[in-house]
This record gives structure tokens, C-alpha cells and sequence, in this order.
């Protein structure tokens, strides 16, 4: 047994996972797993740089982190950092800050790693589990980009493009510094096409309507489905391995695309910090199980930063 701290810093949030890895069980024990949302990738699209509020936001969240990363004596530690570092001009200052609060530099991996992590995280623990027939197709919507990735028990194939909640909503839905409340048809148009432009290209590498089961990941997914059981607030357990069909999938996107900030802020188990780009991320997802063909969506709370777990448990071994 190994205990590992794991930390995915993305566009919208950054989170934590402090586990103790078992890799001849297969099984990750959590001992600490929380998220913030810091939005890294505030206006990256727009000037290609990391705005400082943003940087302050992930800073003080790093710093708490390390007060957890210690309490629990973690033996090995991995920062992953994600599309909107990888974009940035000056993502020398977001390295430096990391490495001075949390002693580890941030790997900026590729799209490539990203998928790969997110495939290892989503499916380790899905062998034999409610006869999910393989090969799967993991997708990890996330606030700047999107990892397809198709395997059975290994990657076959991997493509990562520009696409998320975040970078959707502030290129299409912003208007004046404010998100439009709600969008316009012409807006959601141009949404559209630039996820369908994208589908197109993740569809060069990746079969993605060769996968017989679609596992979603990330916040817009677990969002939805959070969304479409009603709950009371979010609940993880609730939330893992659920089932989302196309046809709930699009109702909600449709009801998100005609609602109201407010209306959305009333939704229980909504995040505050999703609640402007959800909308973008709901698209994307009913987007992808239109492409495929999929029937419905398995969400998973097991993505990247289990991914990430894994790797830093292999490592130590």
C-alpha cells in the first residue's frame, strides 16, 4: 500500500486527491478528495495569458492543499496541470508559484498524457462491472479542452481538442464581460458548430463510433447527471456509475440553453462556480452522444486525478 497525493489543476478547477494506492488489488482508498474552482483559464482564449486574480485563486488554493498533503504524510506527490497552463505566455509564473507552496513542479502535460490518465482513472475499476461491453470510449469534458480516448484494457487510440465549458461559453456566450442570460439561437449556433468542427476532429484518430459503452467524466458530466436524478444537493455516491439517456441528456441542455442565471443557481446540487458553464458543457456532451450514437452516458467520479494516483503509486513502487 501506497499513500499518494494527487493534484489535476484544469481550466475551471483545481482538485485533490490524497489515496492509498493497493496495485495488486486494483483498489485506490480515498482519504482526502475535495475541489475548488479557481478558473485557471480565465480569459486565456481571448489574451493567451494567465489573468493574476486567476493565478492568486489556484495559489490559494495550492496552499491549502499542502496543509491537507501534509497532515496525512502522503509518501509521493504529482501536480498535473491542463489546458489552460498549456496555453498560457506566462506560464513560468503559475510553475514558479506551485513549486515555492507545494516543493513539486507542475507537469504541463500534453493532451495526449491527459487522455491517457483520464482512461486509466475512469475505467481501472469497471472490469466485469453491470456487463459494460468494451471497447469504452472515455470522455473527459473539462473547462478547456476534451479527451476522447477509446481502449479495452489499454489506449488504442487518443485525441485531445479545444473544446470545454469554459472556453465555449467565454467565446460564444460572453457579450459586454457578461455571460448572455440566456444565449441566442445564433449563439448556440456558433457553440455548435465549433463542437461539431472539433468532433470532427478528434474523429481523424480516434474511432469514436466503434466504442460500445460512452463513460463520461469531469464536472459538466457529473453536473448533469446530478441534474437529471434531482437530487438535494450533490452527492457523489448518487452520482458514480449512473446512467444518463440521450434523451434526458438533451432535455437538460435544452432547459439549460433557455434558462436564466438565476434559475440555474437554484439548481440544489449545482456548483456556484458551474453555473455560467454548464450550459457549454451539457452541449458538448449531448454533442458527442449524437456523433456516436450512444444511448446513454456511465458517469464516472473516477477521472484523471485517479488516473494521476495511479501513476504516482507506480512510480513509488
Amino acid at each position: 500500500m501506497t499513500r499518494v497525493a494527487a493534484v489535476d489543476c484544469g481550466t475551471n478547477s483545481i482538485r485533490l486527491l490524497v489515496a492509498d494506492a493497493d496495485p495488486a488489488t486494483g483498489e485506490l482508498t480515498d482519504l482526502d478528495r475535495r475541489m475548488t474552482i479557481v478558473r485557471l483559464g480565465q480569459g486565456v482564449d481571448r489574451t493567451g495569458r494567465l489573468a493574476p486574480e486567476a493565478l492568486e485563486r489556484t495559489f490559494a488554493a495550492c496552499r491549502e492543499y499542502a496543509g491537507v498533503i501534509k497532515a496525512h504524510g502522503a509518501e509521493r506527490l504529482r501536480f498535473v496541470a491542463t489546458s489552460a497552463s498549456r496555453d498560457a505566455e506566462n506560464r513560468d509564473d503559475f510553475v514558479r508559484g506551485v513549486l515555492d507552496i507545494l516543493g513539486v513542479e507542475p507537469e504541463v502535460i500534453s493532451g495526449d498524457q491527459e487522455a491517457e490518465f483520464s482512461f486509466t482513472g475512469a475505467t481501472r475499476e469497471l472490469a466485469g462491472r453491470d456487463h459494460l461491453d468494451k471497447p469504452y470510449l472515455v470522455v473527459d469534458i473539462g473547462g478547456g479542452s476534451t479527451e476522447f480516448v477509446v481502449g479495452d484494457d489499454h489506449v488504442r487510440a487518443a485525441r485531445s481538442v479545444d473544446v470545454g465549458c469554459v472556453r465555449m461559453t467565454e467565446r460564444h456566450l460572453v457579450r459586454d464581460g457578461a455571460v448572455t442570460d440566456p444565449p441566442t439561437a445564433e449563439q448556440v449556433a456558433a457553440m455548435r458548430a465549433d463542437i461539431e468542427a472539433a468532433l470532427d476532429l478528434a474523429e481523424r484518430t480516434v474511432p469514436l463510433r466503434e466504442a460500445r459503452t460512452l463513460v463520461g467524466l469531469a464536472g459538466s458530466v457529473t453536473s448533469v447527471s446530478a441534474i437529471a436524478q434531482e437530487l438535494p444537493r450533490y452527492d457523489s455516491a448518487a452520482i458514480h456509475y449512473s446512467r444518463v439517456s440521450r434523451d434526458r441528456v438533451r432535455e437538460i441542455t435544452d432547459w439549460l440553453l433557455a434558462s436564466t442565471h438565476a434559475e440555474r443557481a437554484a439548481v440544489p446540487s449545482l456548483h456556484p462556480g458551474r453555473v455560467d458553464v454548464i450550459a457549454a458543457g451539457a452541449l458538448t456532451l449531448l454533442s458527442i452522444m449524437e456523433r456516436t450514437g450512444a444511448e446513454e452516458v456511465v458517469v464516472s467520479e473516477h477521472d484523471i486525478l485517479d488516473g494521476i494516483a495511479w501513476s504516482c503509486a507506480s512510480e513509488a513502487r
